[in-house]
């Protein structure tokens, strides 16, 4: 041990000793070892010989040899005793490995940017590749784009506050035991990037493959994303409180009474927010079902947390009060079953062939493509009119959007029909008998 302390050589004033030159030695040799093996054997792994993956490993490997290269400096600065003070006050000291530090947590940051974009992109387009012939919710979510910049977002927010903790942190204003810093502020919206972040993981990675084993339907993947959301948001809301050091206590009774006092002006926005929950859990109305409210037809596209999106079959983007799904008549076409039955009415003249009328409708309704098999359709006689006998011709058929369009179809080719084989369709007639005056 008296060896390692004593002198080696000198520079100037500063004296190095083996034991400095012996660390120095050791920190390079282990940074090069460990530069190699990352370079040779782990990160082949992540590529393939693809032109675009080509360019990602050039650009991957100067972040890896930036790295090492800021280890090896800091190393080879602490070991020697070569971290000298660039600037210092009262309130900070600043060493050249303070300045090599912030850099090192930079070129961190964007390493692990690139390696868990990746793997959270890989994950969600294999998945959806293996089961895109499924119902499972629509990919549209967050795209690669916003995934991506999340991510980056995130990891280079945590890097600016361990930047802030290794210099000194910048208080804003100081109020009894509250303190405001900028990394404070920071955490801050580390903890809301990293809320979302959790909860597009959970609900489009994780509750994923519980979807697909149990085989749950589109509104019921819905509402379960949904809950899972509010409750990672309310979670990261707390969390947020706590660091900025916010006394827990102080702020829920503040919240209380602010609630009570704002739910008396806003009576119909609680509702609408309770009405949403209640839709959540209930599921009376879900996403992708097809309702019918105030004489309005559409799709359910979304369920909010206080309004719901409805489409039209117009294409027309309707909001609609959570309210008003709970509290009104709502019909759901879709509700038990994902078919409907409607019927087309349509008259012939006294004296045509019954049977034959009834053979032509049927047989019309077999060549249409949006018409079930089962339950099979059907013609019911419904009386003798003034001028018309009338039929009503029953069918199933689950295009809800474009019902309007398939009853069409058939009524062209019900007249063709007709036509080819001689039943008329009446129109309105009257004896009109004139009396003359004597």
């Amino acid at each position: 041990m008296d060896f390692l302390n004593q002198l080696f050589f000198s520079i100037g004033d500063q004296d190095f000793t083996y034991g400095n030159a012996l660390m120095a030695f050791l920190s390079l040799a282990i940074s090069l070892g460990l530069y190699f093996f990352i370079i040779r054997k782990v990160l082949p792994r992540f590529f393939n010989d693809t032109a675009e993956q080509n360019k990602n490993k050039k650009r991957v490997s100067r972040i890896v040899l930036g790295i090492f290269l800021l280890i090896i400096v800091i190393g080879l600065l602490i070991s020697l005793g070569l971290n000298f003070i660039v600037y210092e006050n009262t309130n900070i000291t600043i060493r050249i490995s303070n300045i090599l530090q912030a850099f090192l947590i930079i070129q961190v940051a964007s390493l692990l940017d690139w390696i868990f974009s990746r793997f959270l992109i890989y994950n969600y387009e294999r998945s959806r590749e293996n089961h895109k012939n499924q119902d499972f919710l629509p990919r549209q979510s967050i795209n690669q784009q916003k995934i991506t910049r999340l991510v980056k977002s995130a990891l280079y927010t945590l890097a600016v506050i361990l930047i802030l903790q290794n210099f000194s942190d910048y208080i804003f204003f100081t109020q009894g035991q509250f303190e405001l810093r900028l990394s404070g502020i920071f955490i801050v919206i580390f903890i809301i990037l990293l809320a979302q972040l959790t909860a597009w993981i959970v609900t489009q990675l994780i509750l994923f493959g519980y979807f697909r084993k149990r085989k749950i339907d589109l509104g019921s993947q819905y509402a379960i994303n949904q809950l899972v959301k509010y409750v990672i948001y309310v979670i990261a809301f707390f969390v947020s409180a706590q660091a900025l050091g916010l006394q827990m206590t102080v702020l829920l009774g503040g919240l209380a009474a602010l609630l009570v006092g704002v739910g008396l002006g806003l009576q119909q926005t609680f509702n609408d927010l309770f009405s949403g929950i209640i839709l959540l859990f209930e599921r009376t109305v879900e996403v992708g079902q097809m309702i019918e409210i105030d004489g309005l037809i559409g799709a359910v596209k979304q369920i909010g947390l206080r309004t719901s999106v409805v489409e039209t079959r117009d294409n027309v983007t309707v909001i609609v009060p959570n309210s008003k799904l709970v509290t009104d008549k709502v019909i759901n076409w879709s509700h038990y079953d994902d078919k409907v039955r409607f019927f087309i009415t349509i008259g012939v003249a006294y004296g045509s062939d019954t049977k034959l009328v009834k053979e032509t409708l049927l047989g019309i309704l077999k060549e249409n493509i949006y018409v079930l098999d089962f339950p099979a359709p059907f013609v019911r006689f419904t009386d003798f009119a003034d001028s018309s006998l009338n039929f009503e011709l029953y069918f199933w058929s689950r295009n809800f959007i474009i019902i309007e369009d398939i009853k069409s179809d058939i009524r062209f080719a019900i007249d063709e029909a007709f036509r080819e084989k001689g039943i008329q369709i009446p129109f309105p007639q009257r004896d009109v008998w004139i009396r003359k005056q004597e």
